[in-house]
């Protein structure tokens, strides 16, 4: 059923289009009709046509002027001019107000009746799209949470600044460099800045989420994580680095009437504490900042900057470079850590060059940083005593380009450690387990007991032992079976069920079957060629 509004101050023109249309459309068109462009206005509200016939000179308010005025509250609509004079003199404008044709009058009855069906296609076409649209944002309504969810937790369970969220932001298609936490705390009532039943409010506001993912998404373009104890965390995307006064001011305010506007929601007490903007690699830090301001403060919003924590750093002292060297260790990036010591060592020369014992304390202290991270990431070994000549060595150094030298061969040590540790372990635990295999294989052994031998899970060993020899467990046991077997056949002093059991098989058949199968011979007949 498509609406179509007539419009047009000649009465026998809007008979003669009705009549057209009715003959030709039947029931498929529901037909109205105004002689004056102020009707058109008021019909195009209370009659919602989805095309609209309009003469360009009507009495009072012209066509043009109808179809501006429409055009401010429906975009949809579609506009065929009908005029009487060459249509070229209102073309300019009216195309600018997204007219679909014109029509000069007087109008011929098949030249309406084309234009008309093209323009229920087209109607067609915007309703399907229209329709489409709307699935979409259904789904992306369902989605979105999941993916915001997703990048909250990640943020949260990293343990340090160096998680990488970069998949979850394009996902969400953010652009923003930087980002600032807001963490929400809500409970039954304020007492002596607690917040009282925080386990019962939690859970009417998980039941009302998408109402409070609703009202956070009026105020701030937020990536919105789970209801968490009685806790919701923000992520707030932005391209500013810092925030002066003002801004913080703004956003002060505008996170007051946003926990005003979810009381009306739910009603509860809120709080919320807001850290500074952080690039969204490291917004971990703004994370923490929100959570010590929502310790420290005593409002019901309380800004990081306003409590003070934590230490900062004087002059011009490159923070963001030592913490890309300890990322770049961490994530065993040798060159990238060795390059960005480097530049810190660079700087540490240029501006504070005359101060030696300084930068001595300054080259131990990322040496044994760095070796730490390693320690934590199971990169090296710690021993008491491992550390006993570093005092000494960097001492004993009396210029800046040997102790240089000594710190960066000290950090590509530990990046070396890192990388080929973990790969010693693994060695390490299959030559074990190889070892047991061989010393044990006439005994009726399985993975499970292997693994429990070297203390790691059945899964994991199975896993690792595919990866370290390129074979399973049993192919290899069987390896090792046979060619004991074969050994074994050479010596006649044996009998087939004898070399069978030492083999490690009780089933001589079976014993049988498996020997064939590698070596394309039964036992007896390897014996008789031996």
């Amino acid at each position: 059923m498509y609406r179509i509004l007539l419009a047009d101050d000649e009465g026998i023109m809007l008979t003669s289009m009705k009549t057209i249309i009715e003959t030709n459309f039947g029931s498929n068109c529901e037909i109205a009709t105004a002689k004056t462009g102020r009707i058109v206005v008021e019909l195009s509200n209370e009659f919602k046509p989805d095309i609209i016939f309009m003469d360009i000179r009507m009495p009072g308010m012209s066509g043009l002027e109808a179809m501006k005025e429409i055009r401010k509250t429906n975009e949809n609509i579609i506009f065929i001019v009908v005029t009487a004079y060459d249509k070229f003199d209102y073309a300019k404008e009216a195309v600018g107000l997204g007219a679909f044709d014109f029509l000069t009058k007087p109008v011929k009855k098949q030249v309406l009746i084309d234009v008309l069906t093209k323009a229920m296609q087209q109607s067609e076409k915007e309703h399907k799209n229209k329709i489409d649209n709307l699935r979409i944002k259904e789904k992306l309504e369902t989605v979105i949470p999941i993916i915001e969810n997703g990048f909250i937790n990640d943020v949260l369970l990293s343990e340090n600044d160096c998680n990488e969220n970069s998949y979850y932001l394009e996902l969400m298609d953010m652009k923003e460099k930087y980002g600032f936490v807001i963490l929400l705390q809500f409970g039954e009532n304020l007492e002596n800045g607690i917040l009282t039943n925080p386990v019962g409010t939690s859970l009417r506001i998980q039941k009302f989420y998408q109402d409070i993912r609703s009202v956070i998404k009026q105020y701030y373009k937020a990536i919105i994580g789970p209801v968490m104890s009685n806790k919701l965390i923000l992520v707030i995307p932005t391209d500013q680095e810092n925030v002066n006064y003002e801004e913080r001011i703004r956003i002060i305010e505008l996170t007051r009437n946003m926990l005003k506007s979810m009381k009306e929601q739910v009603d509860a007490k809120y709080r919320a504490g807001i850290g500074r903007p952080k690039e969204m690699e490291s917004i971990k830090e703004s994370y923490l900042e929100a959570f010590h301001a929502l310790k420290e403060g005593k409002g019901h919003v309380a800004h990081v900057e306003d409590y003070p924590i934590g230490c900062g750093y004087e002059g011009d002292y490159p923070a963001e470079l030592e913490k890309q060297l300890f990322c770049a260790i961490e994530k065993n990036e040798t060159d990238t850590a060795y390059e960005q010591a480097s530049d810190f060592f660079d700087w540490m020369e240029k501006v504070h060059g005359s101060q030696m014992d300084n930068i001595r304390l300054k080259v131990l202290e990322f040496v044994m940083r760095a070796e730490q991270t390693a320690f934590s990431n199971g990169g090296m070994n710690y021993s008491f005593q491992y550390r006993e000549n570093y005092l000494e060595n960097v001492m004993n150094i009396k210029n800046l380009s040997q102790l240089k030298v000594w710190f960066l061969s000290k950090i590509k040590e530990v990046c070396h450690n890192l990388a080929t540790k973990k790969e010693e372990q693994s060695v390490s635990l299959i030559n074990q387990a190889k070892i047991y295999m061989e010393q044990n294989f006439e005994k009726d052994i399985s993975l499970d007991e292997v693994s429990r031998t070297i203390n790691i899970s059945p899964y994991y060993f199975s896993k690792l032992f595919k990866e370290e020899t390129g074979e399973n467990f049993i192919d290899y046991l069987t390896e090792i079976r046979i060619l004991k077997a074969k050994e074994l056949l050479k010596d006649q002093s044996y009998s087939i069920k004898e070399v069978c059991a030492k083999s490690g098989y009780s089933d001589p058949n079976y014993f049988s079957r498996i020997f064939k199968k590698k070596e394309n011979l039964t036992p007896s007949e390897y014996r008789e060629r031996g």
